[in-house]
């Protein structure tokens, strides 16, 4: 059984260069803990914003060390070193533009300056890589959607897509903890999972 792998990639300057503490992978790790009830493995990584090694570090996630997913955070806002789409685009086999529409989407309901975000969610060989915000607070609210006072789901997060998306792109099956986050996936697609 082919175990889950995915990579968490902090992009920051000054997170890299020891300025402050990084807040992005710690934010990543403990959602994933909380919401996937797949075991999974993690690769993390805390670079500067140098568009090479963005490249170099997001093909060394895919290609060598086999993730099925790679989930970036920081530098994706329109100043000059925020360039996490750009090497994003530059190694990616395909676009798969739902997710940046529908991070901004979700985004706006908190934020009017979510449409300054460039954030991208692609596809490279077995992988899908998806450029995050670089807080905490709009990681979560990114990953799970926006949620009523009651807990429904208002506007559906990029999460609940990701379990089938890794199916369809034939990597391991992905399973979720409903009270954070439902994978959706047609009926045909759903398996019976022996434990």
């Amino acid at each position: 059984m082919d175990i889950l792998r995915i990579g968490l990639v902090s992009i920051s300057d000054r997170a890299s260069g020891g300025i402050y503490q990084d807040k992005g992978i710690p934010a990543l790790e403990s959602w994933l803990n909380s919401a996937l009830a797949t075991p999974f493995e993690l690769e993390t990584r805390l670079i500067p914003d140098e568009q090479m090694l963005i490249e170099h570090t997001l093909c060394e996630l895919v290609d060598e060390m086999g993730c099925h997913l790679v989930l970036t955070t920081g530098g994706t806002g329109p100043a000059r070193r925020d360039v996490t789409p750009d090497a994003t685009l530059e190694i990616a086999d395909r676009v798969m533009p739902g997710f940046g529409e529908q991070m901004r989407q979700i985004s706006l309901h908190y934020v009017p300056t979510a449409i300054l975000s460039r954030q991208v969610g692609v596809i490279r060989k077995q992988a899908l890589i998806i450029n995050l915000p670089g807080q905490p607070k709009a990681i979560q609210e990114t990953l799970e959607g926006v949620k009523d006072a009651q807990g429904n789901v208002v506007v559906h997060g990029i999460f609940a897509s990701i379990p089938y998306c890794i199916q369809l792109l034939e990597g391991p099956y992905v399973e979720t903890h409903a009270a954070v986050v439902v994978a959706f996936r047609p009926k045909n697609a759903h398996r019976e999972i022996n434990r």
